[in-house]
Protein backbone atom coordinates (compact mmCIF):
# COMPACT_ATOMS: atom_id res chain seq x y z
CA UNK A 1 0.00 0.00 0.00
CA UNK A 2 1.41 3.35 -1.06
CA UNK A 3 2.38 5.78 1.94
CA UNK A 4 0.13 8.76 1.84
CA UNK A 5 1.79 11.78 1.19
CA UNK A 6 1.83 14.30 4.15
CA UNK A 7 0.33 17.98 4.08
CA UNK A 8 3.54 19.70 3.70
CA UNK A 9 4.54 17.21 0.47
CA UNK A 10 0.43 17.61 -0.67
CA UNK A 11 0.83 21.51 -0.66
CA UNK A 12 3.95 21.73 -2.01
CA UNK A 13 2.68 19.95 -5.08
CA UNK A 14 -0.20 22.77 -5.33
CA UNK A 15 0.51 25.62 -7.44
CA UNK A 16 1.94 28.63 -5.27
CA UNK A 17 -0.47 31.48 -5.17
CA UNK A 18 0.79 34.72 -6.96
CA UNK A 19 2.33 37.49 -4.70
CA UNK A 20 0.58 41.01 -4.36
CA UNK A 21 -3.01 41.50 -5.28
CA UNK A 22 -4.38 41.88 -9.25
CA UNK A 23 -3.69 44.97 -10.55
CA UNK A 24 -7.30 46.00 -11.44
CA UNK A 25 -7.65 46.02 -7.49
CA UNK A 26 -4.62 48.14 -7.09
CA UNK A 27 -5.70 50.80 -9.50
CA UNK A 28 -9.66 50.94 -8.46
CA UNK A 29 -8.02 51.93 -4.74
CA UNK A 30 -5.68 54.45 -6.65
CA UNK A 31 -9.04 55.89 -8.48
CA UNK A 32 -8.33 55.48 -11.66
CA UNK A 33 -11.30 53.56 -12.25
CA UNK A 34 -13.42 51.21 -11.20
CA UNK A 35 -12.21 47.10 -11.65
CA UNK A 36 -14.53 46.46 -14.47
CA UNK A 37 -13.47 49.55 -15.87
CA UNK A 38 -9.52 48.93 -15.22
CA UNK A 39 -10.39 45.61 -17.19
CA UNK A 40 -11.77 47.84 -20.12
CA UNK A 41 -8.73 49.75 -20.05
CA UNK A 42 -6.58 46.65 -19.96
CA UNK A 43 -8.78 44.88 -22.91
CA UNK A 44 -7.97 48.41 -24.88
CA UNK A 45 -4.01 48.04 -24.11
CA UNK A 46 -4.10 50.92 -22.45
CA UNK A 47 -2.09 50.32 -19.18
CA UNK A 48 1.54 49.24 -18.66
CA UNK A 49 3.69 47.99 -16.11
CA UNK A 50 7.67 48.53 -16.40
CA UNK A 51 7.26 49.73 -20.01
CA UNK A 52 5.14 46.53 -20.70
CA UNK A 53 2.01 46.33 -22.03
CA UNK A 54 -0.46 44.53 -19.65
CA UNK A 55 -2.49 41.45 -21.85
CA UNK A 56 -4.89 40.56 -19.06
CA UNK A 57 -6.42 41.03 -15.96
CA UNK A 58 -4.68 38.14 -14.28
CA UNK A 59 -2.08 40.02 -13.01
CA UNK A 60 -0.24 40.47 -9.98
CA UNK A 61 1.42 43.35 -8.57
CA UNK A 62 3.94 44.16 -5.14
CA UNK A 63 2.99 48.00 -5.44
CA UNK A 64 6.41 48.39 -6.36
CA UNK A 65 6.09 48.29 -10.95
CA UNK A 66 6.07 51.31 -12.42
CA UNK A 67 2.49 51.29 -13.78
CA UNK A 68 1.50 53.94 -16.44
CA UNK A 69 -2.11 54.64 -17.63
CA UNK A 70 -2.29 56.20 -21.62
CA UNK A 71 1.02 57.09 -20.77
CA UNK A 72 0.59 58.95 -17.10
CA UNK A 73 2.54 57.39 -13.95
CA UNK A 74 0.19 56.14 -11.75
CA UNK A 75 0.85 56.74 -7.72
CA UNK A 76 -0.04 54.64 -4.96
CA UNK A 77 -3.69 54.86 -3.57
CA UNK A 78 -3.71 57.86 -0.99
CA UNK A 79 -6.25 57.78 2.30
CA UNK A 80 -9.78 57.13 0.94
CA UNK A 81 -11.46 60.72 -0.18
CA UNK A 82 -14.60 61.72 -1.19
CA UNK A 83 -16.30 65.45 -2.86
CA UNK A 84 -20.04 66.94 -3.41
CA UNK A 85 -19.67 68.26 -6.56
CA UNK A 86 -22.83 70.33 -8.49
CA UNK A 87 -22.59 68.87 -11.99
CA UNK A 88 -24.04 71.49 -14.48
CA UNK A 89 -25.98 70.59 -17.37
CA UNK A 90 -23.66 70.02 -20.70
CA UNK A 91 -21.19 67.88 -19.45
CA UNK A 92 -20.77 63.99 -19.68
CA UNK A 93 -19.84 62.09 -16.86
CA UNK A 94 -16.80 60.29 -18.33
CA UNK A 95 -13.02 60.95 -18.92
CA UNK A 96 -12.81 61.64 -22.30
CA UNK A 97 -15.74 61.40 -24.91
CA UNK A 98 -15.45 60.26 -27.99
CA UNK A 99 -17.61 62.88 -29.53
CA UNK A 100 -15.57 65.06 -28.16
CA UNK A 101 -18.24 66.85 -25.66
CA UNK A 102 -17.01 68.41 -22.62
CA UNK A 103 -16.45 66.01 -19.48
CA UNK A 104 -17.10 66.94 -15.82
CA UNK A 105 -13.37 65.72 -15.15
CA UNK A 106 -11.54 68.10 -17.61
CA UNK A 107 -14.30 70.87 -15.28
CA UNK A 108 -12.30 70.23 -12.20
CA UNK A 109 -9.84 72.44 -10.77
CA UNK A 110 -6.56 71.71 -11.85
CA UNK A 111 -4.87 70.51 -8.41
CA UNK A 112 -7.65 67.83 -7.98
CA UNK A 113 -6.13 64.10 -7.50
CA UNK A 114 -6.99 61.80 -10.29
CA UNK A 115 -10.90 60.60 -9.26
CA UNK A 116 -14.26 58.77 -10.37
CA UNK A 117 -17.66 59.01 -10.11
CA UNK A 118 -20.00 57.32 -7.93
CA UNK A 119 -22.41 56.08 -10.52
CA UNK A 120 -23.52 59.10 -13.12
CA UNK A 121 -25.61 61.88 -14.61
CA UNK A 122 -26.20 62.21 -17.85
CA UNK A 123 -25.15 65.02 -20.33
CA UNK A 124 -28.63 67.05 -20.06
CA UNK A 125 -28.67 65.97 -16.03
CA UNK A 126 -27.43 68.41 -13.29
CA UNK A 127 -27.69 68.16 -9.67
CA UNK A 128 -25.35 66.18 -6.53
CA UNK A 129 -22.51 64.10 -8.02
CA UNK A 130 -19.76 62.41 -5.91
CA UNK A 131 -16.86 62.30 -6.54
CA UNK A 132 -13.81 59.83 -5.01
CA UNK A 133 -10.18 59.08 -5.10
CA UNK A 134 -11.05 54.96 -4.20
CA UNK A 135 -12.44 52.71 -7.27
CA UNK A 136 -13.78 50.33 -4.57
CA UNK A 137 -15.49 52.64 -2.45
CA UNK A 138 -17.31 53.92 -5.60
CA UNK A 139 -18.35 50.64 -6.65
CA UNK A 140 -19.64 50.10 -3.41
CA UNK A 141 -21.90 53.25 -2.98
CA UNK A 142 -23.29 53.13 -6.16
CA UNK A 143 -24.15 49.70 -5.53
CA UNK A 144 -28.28 49.01 -5.62
CA UNK A 145 -27.21 46.77 -2.89
CA UNK A 146 -26.19 49.38 -0.93
CA UNK A 147 -29.93 50.60 -0.52
CA UNK A 148 -28.77 54.37 -0.53
CA UNK A 149 -31.89 56.66 -1.79
CA UNK A 150 -31.11 59.03 -4.82
CA UNK A 151 -33.71 62.08 -4.48
CA UNK A 152 -34.79 64.21 -7.51
CA UNK A 153 -36.30 67.27 -8.38
CA UNK A 154 -37.74 66.63 -11.87
CA UNK A 155 -39.67 69.29 -13.55
CA UNK A 156 -41.54 67.80 -16.71
CA UNK A 157 -43.94 68.35 -19.68
CA UNK A 158 -47.60 66.93 -19.38
CA UNK A 159 -50.04 66.20 -16.40
CA UNK A 160 -50.84 63.87 -14.14
CA UNK A 161 -52.11 62.94 -10.78
CA UNK A 162 -51.00 61.83 -7.27
CA UNK A 163 -52.79 58.34 -7.54
CA UNK A 164 -51.42 57.43 -11.07
CA UNK A 165 -48.02 58.72 -9.74
CA UNK A 166 -48.15 55.89 -6.75
CA UNK A 167 -48.45 53.01 -8.99
CA UNK A 168 -44.97 53.76 -9.98
CA UNK A 169 -44.44 52.50 -6.25
CA UNK A 170 -44.54 48.50 -7.54
CA UNK A 171 -41.91 49.29 -10.34
CA UNK A 172 -41.84 49.59 -13.73
CA UNK A 173 -40.95 46.88 -16.52
CA UNK A 174 -37.99 48.30 -18.62
CA UNK A 175 -36.01 46.49 -21.22
CA UNK A 176 -37.90 43.58 -19.93
CA UNK A 177 -37.13 43.97 -16.25
CA UNK A 178 -38.96 45.82 -13.38
CA UNK A 179 -37.52 48.49 -12.31
CA UNK A 180 -37.13 48.85 -7.79
CA UNK A 181 -40.06 51.03 -6.28
CA UNK A 182 -40.02 54.42 -7.17
CA UNK A 183 -41.34 57.37 -5.19
CA UNK A 184 -42.71 60.12 -6.80
CA UNK A 185 -44.56 62.88 -5.33
CA UNK A 186 -46.69 65.74 -7.09
CA UNK A 187 -45.11 69.21 -6.16
CA UNK A 188 -47.49 71.96 -6.12
CA UNK A 189 -47.50 74.10 -9.47
CA UNK A 190 -49.35 75.55 -12.35
CA UNK A 191 -48.42 75.45 -15.82
CA UNK A 192 -47.42 73.41 -18.53
CA UNK A 193 -45.06 72.08 -16.73
CA UNK A 194 -45.22 69.91 -13.58
CA UNK A 195 -42.78 69.29 -11.00
CA UNK A 196 -42.01 66.33 -9.16
CA UNK A 197 -40.11 64.90 -5.83
CA UNK A 198 -38.93 61.17 -7.15
CA UNK A 199 -36.92 58.96 -5.23
CA UNK A 200 -35.08 55.53 -6.13
CA UNK A 201 -32.65 52.86 -5.17
CA UNK A 202 -31.12 52.03 -8.45
CA UNK A 203 -29.37 53.93 -11.17
CA UNK A 204 -30.29 52.48 -14.48
CA UNK A 205 -29.46 54.51 -17.67
CA UNK A 206 -31.90 57.03 -17.78
CA UNK A 207 -34.50 55.32 -15.47
CA UNK A 208 -36.27 58.50 -14.28
CA UNK A 209 -36.79 59.81 -17.69
CA UNK A 210 -37.96 56.50 -19.52
CA UNK A 211 -40.20 55.56 -16.63
CA UNK A 212 -42.31 59.36 -17.04
CA UNK A 213 -42.45 58.24 -20.78
CA UNK A 214 -44.64 55.71 -19.81
CA UNK A 215 -47.06 57.78 -17.87
CA UNK A 216 -46.41 60.76 -20.53
CA UNK A 217 -44.52 62.81 -19.03
CA UNK A 218 -41.54 64.37 -20.50
CA UNK A 219 -39.14 65.22 -18.52
CA UNK A 220 -37.14 68.92 -19.75
CA UNK A 221 -35.23 69.25 -16.32
CA UNK A 222 -33.54 66.55 -13.50
CA UNK A 223 -32.19 67.53 -10.47
CA UNK A 224 -30.80 65.70 -8.08
CA UNK A 225 -30.65 66.78 -4.90
CA UNK A 226 -29.38 64.28 -2.43
CA UNK A 227 -27.36 60.73 -2.80
CA UNK A 228 -27.70 58.60 0.41
CA UNK A 229 -27.08 61.00 3.44
CA UNK A 230 -25.25 63.53 1.23
CA UNK A 231 -27.20 66.75 0.44
CA UNK A 232 -26.78 69.26 -2.79
CA UNK A 233 -27.69 72.00 -0.21
CA UNK A 234 -26.78 75.34 -0.84
CA UNK A 235 -23.76 74.40 -3.62
CA UNK A 236 -23.25 76.29 -6.69
CA UNK A 237 -23.22 74.77 -9.83
CA UNK A 238 -19.55 73.65 -10.88
CA UNK A 239 -18.83 73.84 -7.30
CA UNK A 240 -17.43 70.86 -5.02
CA UNK A 241 -16.97 70.53 -1.27
CA UNK A 242 -14.59 67.53 0.03
CA UNK A 243 -16.66 65.69 3.20
CA UNK A 244 -14.94 64.89 6.30
CA UNK A 245 -13.28 61.57 6.92
CA UNK A 246 -15.06 61.52 10.10
CA UNK A 247 -18.86 61.47 8.22
CA UNK A 248 -17.37 59.80 5.54
CA UNK A 249 -16.51 56.54 7.42
CA UNK A 250 -19.34 57.04 9.19
CA UNK A 251 -21.17 56.64 6.20
CA UNK A 252 -19.62 53.82 4.74
CA UNK A 253 -20.37 51.72 7.94
CA UNK A 254 -24.42 52.89 7.42
CA UNK A 255 -26.92 49.77 7.17
CA UNK A 256 -28.21 49.98 4.09
CA UNK A 257 -30.67 52.33 3.46
CA UNK A 258 -29.85 54.66 6.23
CA UNK A 259 -30.02 58.66 5.09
Amino acid sequence: MPNKPDQGQAQSNKDPRPEGERIAKFLARAGVESRRGVERMIESGRIKVNGKTVTTPAFFIKGTETIAVDGKAVEAAEETRLWRYHKPTGLVTTHSDEKGRDTVFAALPKDMPRVISVGRLDLNSEGLLLLTNDGAVARKLEHPKTGWTRTYKVRAYGRTDQKRLDRLAKGVMLDGRKTAPIIATLLPGTGNNIWLEISLTEGRNREIRRVLETIDLQVNRLIRTSFGPFELGSLGKGMMAEIGARQLQRSLKAKPGKR
